[in-house]
């Protein structure tokens, strides 16, 4: 009996050995594996959340509550949740061009630099799947990148990539917080790393004391309908007048909780050639972008994660940056 037990943990590792073989050949920094089962911890958590309205107007999140909490019930009789991330940290050489413009030019979150991440993302994804299917055979299984109920951030800690800053986003003590977070839940039963136990934040509050509109509201808690990014991405009313002057010339996301982590003094420059920006998204100046054209738009953020918001929005976010500057 112990040897039949030996031999399938054996197995066992040998698939989930391959499986991480597999992530890095395509480009994935880290792969982490837990049990596809209900996320018990995280349901009063989330629960609180939405009770708090932290929304704001992404009436989404309220949707399918159950399905975020249980992998199974996106894919039935899912066994393993295998967990990746796929570094966007742009090149020095990048970063230094976009600090040589003026300090006053509107600015765009690191990860929209290049081409939609969720369109990248995912092709590798669904490599990922059919390389798995190679290999073991008719297994059922679904990729996920940012689009469907799925609590990523919650699974990337369970199969021990990283833990949860006090900004909320997952760290890793080798790579910093500058990457996607993709997922596969499969009905392939796998081996399982152990969950990341360890918070390294601290003391540190770097973080809190940075975001100019308050929105950590306590450790690991975002208010996310004060956040930048949420007010110029998800809002798609009138920014609230509350709000003006505390931007920091933010357009399009922001990246203020991450830039002010210690931990991504660690960030490393990513080899994704679509993440590679538009040799012009880094040196308009202000006035370019406050006269920026439908055309320009479109040239720019054709294929990038930008587009989301619109001509029309991308305009709003900047007359509400210039008319803070004029009060």
């Amino acid at each position: 009996m112990s040897l039949t037990i030996i031999s399938l943990s054996t197995s066992l590792t040998k698939q989930s050995n391959h499986v991480k073989s597999i992530a890095e050949q395509l480009g994935f920094s880290h792969c982490g594996i837990a049990k596809a089962e209900f996320l018990e911890e995280e349901a009063p958590r989330l629960e609180e959340w939405l009770s708090r309205n932290y929304q704001g107007e992404m009436h989404y999140m309220e949707n399918h509550f159950d399905m975020r909490l249980d992998p199974r019930k996106l894919v039935p009789g899912a066994k393993s949740v295998i967990s990746l991330t796929y570094n966007y940290y742009p090149s020095e050489e990048d970063i230094l061009k976009q600090k040589q413009t003026n300090d006053d030019t509107p600015k765009i979150s690191k990860y929209a630099w290049g081409e939609d991440y969720h369109q990248v993302v995912k092709e590798k994804l669904k490599d990922f799947l059919i390389q798995l299917q190679e290999t073991f055979g008719a297994i059922d299984g679904r990729v996920f990148v940012d689009s469907a109920p799925v609590m990523e951030r919650a699974w990337a800690v369970k199969s021990g990539i990283g833990w949860i800053g006090k900004h909320s986003l997952l760290i890793n003590k080798t790579q910093g917080s500058f990457f996607f977070l993709a997922e596969i839940i499969c009905d392939l039963k796998l081996e399982y790393d152990n969950p990341f136990t360890t918070d390294h934040c601290g003391t540190c509050t770097a973080c809190i004391d940075a975001c100019p509109t308050d929105a950590i509201v306590e450790n690991k808690v975002i208010d996310g309908s004060k956040c930048i990014s949420y007010l110029t991405i998800e809002l798609k009313d009138k920014i609230p007048e509350d709000f003006k002057n505390s931007f920091q010339n933010w357009m399009f996301g922001c990246d203020i909780c991450q830039d002010v982590c210690p931990w991504n003094r660690f960030s490393k420059s990513h080899h994704e050639p679509k993440f590679k920006p538009n040799e012009k998204l880094l040196t308009l100046n202000r006035k370019e972008w406050k006269e920026i054209t439908e055309e320009l738009f479109n040239e720019l953020f054709k294929h990038a994660a930008v587009k989301r918001t619109k001509f029309e929005g991308l305009k709003r976010n900047i007359l509400f940056l210039e008319e803070g500057e004029s009060l």
